[in-house]
């Protein structure tokens, strides 16, 4: 019943904002242009249609404010004046009041705002669907952010969740490529980086991993700035880091006017999303606008700064080992390759043919090589693929769900920052060291020094380990005789199953026959 009630408050709520007149103008088709001169009969819309469907997203709550904030990444398949709008979602969303803040601050930190900082400015600087950001001083000086939990957001998220759960199952059980789409599957990985976010700790822990992936030692934190995590003033619905200051990066002509080399900031943060993926397993899954800056301090220029940790993905060394190669194969144009790893990983029937499938990865593919990222969707690639995967019954990958989408959200920053990029070239020579280091000696050596603590400790006991399996007494024959007398048991009991079987229909026969005697008098 509430899952019908959230239905038919979701409806009021398109019709209440004029959706349906947004919908109609936006289809091709003369029975829609008929349908919306009907509708165009009542009381035409007042407000843009890019602000509507912005106010549509904020009033139902977080979980569609997620959604505008990945459209306002895709210029190429949003209109302009639509895209504008939904980039208010990325840090603009309505704010809740500061006094209930300060309150979630005292109750989590055990005292006021006014006792923990010298300083605490009580109007958000920021305000997103989850959290919304206060910038504050510690008693030492420091400058820092303090993100503070919406309340009741948890009720709110689970009460969508259900709705979406019901609508996977329908989808699963009506839709004629259901199965293979594993829309339930999706929903719950939706649910788990969902609830993740709510956890103002967990996102704490991501931002103080994503800044160790990018520290001093490793070489690379000339790309990356990732804030520095104040834990004594953490909680579950409270997380305070340091203080970043920079432009966002949606900023194109601040950015030139500060000298920032634009093409050089895209193609970095092309190699920043392909270092985290395969080289740490670990990234940053929340990249739109309103959580990327780009430093404009003179000693840091043009570096990525890192905002906004609840969502972040992780990949096993198997689906990174399956994804380069798929990457390298798309790059080198082997789609024999292609067609073998979707085989050899079980994402398609063991049945499938390899040149049927390496065919129908061309015919998608081949047009789009050679051309600039400004000729080239990411999106319409991959809703091809789609497409061509649903008769080859390929399984969505639940895991890689999240990687899709932060995948969209840099080819959609790229494209703004510069449209003549090439994908594909800034990310094959990474993609070819990286394959290069994992297979080669350096990759041999990398590995054994990862396992050599766990070898230090099982080396030790092999003599004994050998030596207790040889003196132990062979099980072998007494495992056969075993067997041997289960299968004589089997055998008896398939022969008298067979008799009796026989003289059930024995009896049967008799009985029929009887029955047909006595008809007959």
């Amino acid at each position: 019943m509430l899952i019908f009630l959230r239905l038919v408050y979701i409806f009021w709520v398109c019709l209440r904002y004029r959706l349906d007149e947004l919908v109609l103008s936006s289809i091709e088709h003369p029975w829609a242009h008929w349908l919306l001169r009907i509708v165009c009969l009542g009381r035409k819309p007042h407000r843009p249609r890019g602000e509507r469907l912005r106010l549509t997203l904020e009033t139902l709550g977080p979980i569609y404010v997620k959604f505008g904030q990945v459209l306002s990444t895709r210029r190429d398949l949003v209109p302009p004046d639509i895209v504008d709008e939904l980039a208010r979602l990325q840090d603009r969303v309505p704010p809740f009041p500061s006094d209930q803040a300060a309150a979630i601050i005292e109750e989590s930190l055990g005292s006021a705002p006014s006792v923990l900082f010298s300083q605490f400015e009580r109007d958000p600087v920021a305000s997103a669907s989850i959290a919304q950001v206060h910038f504050a001083v510690l008693h030492d000086g420091r400058e820092v952010a303090v993100k503070v939990l919406r309340p009741g957001m948890r009720e709110a998220i689970e009460r969508d969740l259900k709705l979406l759960r019901v609508l996977a199952g329908l989808v699963e059980r009506l839709a004629p490529d259901g199965r293979r789409l594993k829309p339930r599957e999706v929903v719950a990985e939706f649910d788990k980086y969902l609830h993740d976010e709510l956890d103002l700790l967990r996102e704490a822990s991501n931002c103080s991993q994503l800044r160790r992936n990018f520290g001093p030692d490793t070489g690379r934190a000339n790309l990356l700035e990732v804030p520095e995590v104040v834990w004594e003033y953490c909680a579950n619905q409270v997380f305070t880091m340091q203080r970043m200051y920079g432009v966002p990066i949606s900023h194109i002509d601040r950015l030139r006017e500060l000298g920032v080399d634009i093409p050089l900031l895209a193609r970095q943060g092309v190699e920043i999303f392909f270092m985290q993926v395969f080289t740490d397993g670990f990234f940053h899954a929340d990249m739109h606008p309103g959580n990327i800056y780009v430093s404009d301090a003179p000693e840091t220029l043009g570096r990525y700064i890192a905002l906004d940790f609840g969502i972040v993905g992780s990949l096993s060394e198997f689906d990174k080992n399956y994804l380069a190669q798929n990457f390298l194969a798309f790059f080198q144009r082997d789609y024999r390759r292609v067609a073998q790893l979707h085989i050899e990983s079980g994402w398609v029937p063991p049945t499938t043919r390899e040149e049927e499938l390496e065919g129908a990865v061309r015919a998608v593919c081949e047009p789009y090589f050679d051309r600039p990222l400004a000729e080239i969707s990411l999106g319409q690639v991959l809703l091809r693929l789609f497409q061509t995967s649903r008769r080859f019954n390929v399984e969505i990958q639940p895991q890689l769900v999240l990687l899709q989408k932060t995948l969209l959200n840099v080819e959609g920053m790229g494209r703004e920052l510069d449209p003549n990029l090439d994908l594909w070239q800034t990310a094959k020579p990474f993609l070819e060291r990286w394959m290069h280091q994992r297979v080669g000696l350096r990759g041999l050596r990398q590995r054994l020094e990862q396992e050599a603590s766990q070898w230090a400790q099982i080396l030790p006991q092999v003599p004994r380990l050998v030596y207790t399996r040889l003196n132990h007494p062979d099980a072998g024959p007494a495992v056969k005789a075993e067997l041997e007398r289960l299968r004589r048991v089997q055998e008896q009991s398939n022969r008298l199953l067979i008799v009796l079987c026989g003289i059930l229909a024995v009896g049967l026969g008799v009985a029929l026959w009887a029955l047909t005697r006595g008809g007959g008098f």
